[in-house]
């Protein structure tokens, strides 16, 4: 069921990433990073392109109704969010980040539905920061890269200034931290993952997040999660370290 559910939203990513780059790719000839992405670029043509994100978003919901109907509707709502954000959302200040927030909180509940747990607070309430402070975090790299040409590849971006983006991201950082201390050492999450120790896992959050915005001011990254994740050996560590320690936790007599 789980494995299923990731494929459904693999899937689902790649049809709206194609969907996304097709309507951005005039704007993404002009940007230093983006203009090497295949149809930008010209090495994928759109007709191709929007061809494989049909069949990938009609195989994905097939393959979601098979799992759970329940799945399928999330799935579904996916879909429609993620082409409103490419149509008309990204050029709208502010709701264009809670938008891609939304999408992670989309995938988080359907990875509940997927293995049949309840959908904790917690869950959508720590989903929804982090993903706003990598979002935020995108945004002013993008602001810091494009320069005074920002509004030209996104109107939003004319909207936003380092110092709005900071403080956005100040309030989110904050929140994160207290959200996932308060979820950690809760007597409700001690009782249900069987351990009282979890708040021994808050050092790694903080480094993290410290890390990841050092990242972001001094070295300038930020555009792409994924790509500074896996290039960065100290905040990979971190997360694997982060990871090692909650099931040392839940699964050793260390945790009680």
């Amino acid at each position: 069921m789980a494995v299923g559910a990731f494929a459904v939203f693999c899937a689902l990513s790649g049809a709206m990433y194609l969907v996304n780059d097709i309507r951005d790719r005039e704007a993404d000839r002009r940007h230093p990073l983006k203009q090497a992405r295949p149809i930008a670029s010209g090495a994928l043509s759109t007709r191709t392109a929007a061809t494989a994100a049909v069949a990938l978003v009609a195989g994905a919901e097939a393959g979601a109704a098979l799992v759970a109907p329940a799945l399928a509707a999330v799935a579904a709502v996916y879909v429609v969010l993620l082409l409103l954000y490419s149509v008309v959302l990204k050029h709208v200040v502010i709701l264009d980040v809670l938008v891609i927030a939304a999408g992670f909180v989309l995938r988080a509940i359907a990875g509940a539905l997927a293995v049949d747990v309840p959908i904790r607070p917690w869950l959508l309430i720590c989903t929804t920061l982090l993903a706003l402070f990598l979002a935020l975090s995108k945004r002013r790299h993008e602001l810091i890269l494009l320069g005074d040409g920002a509004a030209d590849h996104r109107r939003s971006l004319d909207e936003y200034s380092p110092y709005l983006l900071d403080q956005m991201i100040a309030v989110v950082t904050a929140s994160t931290v207290i959200a996932y201390t308060v979820f950690a050492t809760s007597a409700d999450t001690a009782e249900r993952l069987g351990t009282t120790r979890l708040g021994l896992t808050v050092p790694f959050v903080l480094y993290g997040i410290f890390r990841y915005l050092y990242l972001v001011h001094q070295k300038r990254g930020g555009g792409s999660p994924a790509v500074l994740l896996l290039n960065d050996r100290p905040l990979l560590a971190c997360v694997v370290l982060w990871a090692g320690t909650v099931v040392l936790l839940m699964y050793t007599p260390l945790g009680r």
